[in-house]
């Protein structure tokens, strides 16, 4: 595998190993990051770019939206408060319409920003009989149609209070955030038999530094400054992966 991702990358330099011993409890997790890591782009600014195209946001509310996106970036972002926020504005909305939408925006604007080395990844770590996961702070809402793109059966992400088809307002604490990725991968690796010693992780932000320690195969993906920094340190393996030529990978709409 070279420094930029290319090659293959069931080579000996990324470690995937060989495939999996049948009857095994010490199995290997492959998790993925989706945002600037699966997706060449932040997923949340695209969404920002979506909602202000169809008047659905005012520019006080774009500004905000945005900044938050910064703040993420640097691993500076107070997620817990900012999804209680953002999540209580849903408060008694119908589930299946944001979900139709959603889908129909990912299959218009995101699925093509889906970088080829995540793909390649992904098949590698299922050849070597791997267990994969996406593991990230977006809802189902994003990860599902992420998940079917890739042919990745399990999401460990942030869950919104779901009742009689309409959203609560709530979510589930904490969210699939920092230390909460943590939690959640743990649970995942017990029901599962996962060591994550022996385990991935591939992500893009600093923010992510408790999960990236937690495994034994930190990966990092087109790093933000903090997080290149401390990759540098620590000789971790720091990849560019970028989506096929042609996707529409700009931040903003």
């Amino acid at each position: 595998m070279t420094a930029d991702g290319s090659g293959d990358p069931n080579g000996q330099r990324d470690g995937l190993g060989g495939p999996a011993e049948s009857g095994r409890s010490d199995r290997i997790g492959a998790f993925f990051d989706i945002d600037l890591t699966v997706l060449e782009v932040n997923s949340g600014t695209k969404w920002v770019g979506h909602q202000w195209k169809h008047d659905r946001m005012t520019m006080l509310e774009v500004m905000r939206a945005l900044w938050w996106t910064v703040q993420y970036r640097f691993g500076l972002l107070d997620f817990e408060a900012m999804a209680g926020r953002v999540i209580a504005g849903y408060r008694g909305q119908e589930v299946a319409p944001l979900e139709q939408e959603v889908a129909a925006w990912f299959r218009e604007e995101i699925a093509a920003t889906i970088c080829v080395q995540a793909r390649e990844h992904v098949e590698a770590h299922r050849r070597s009989g791997h267990v994969i996961a996406l593991l990230t702070s977006a809802t189902r809402f994003l990860s599902a149609p992420v998940g079917r793109a890739l042919g990745v059966e399990h999401m460990l992400c942030t869950e919104v209070g779901e009742q009689d088809g309409r959203f609560t307002g709530t979510h589930v604490s904490p969210a699939c955030y920092g230390a909460g990725k943590v939690l959640r991968a743990e649970s995942f690796a017990a029901e599962h038999g996962i060591d994550l010693r022996r385990s991935f992780f591939y992500s893009d932000s600093f923010s992510d530094l408790p999960m990236l320690e937690r495994v034994g195969e930190p990966r990092v993906i087109n790093p933000d400054p903090r997080l290149r920094r401390l990759a540098q340190r620590r000789g971790w393996s720091v990849q560019t992966w970028r989506a096929p030529l042609g996707a529409p990978t700009m931040t903003c709409d």
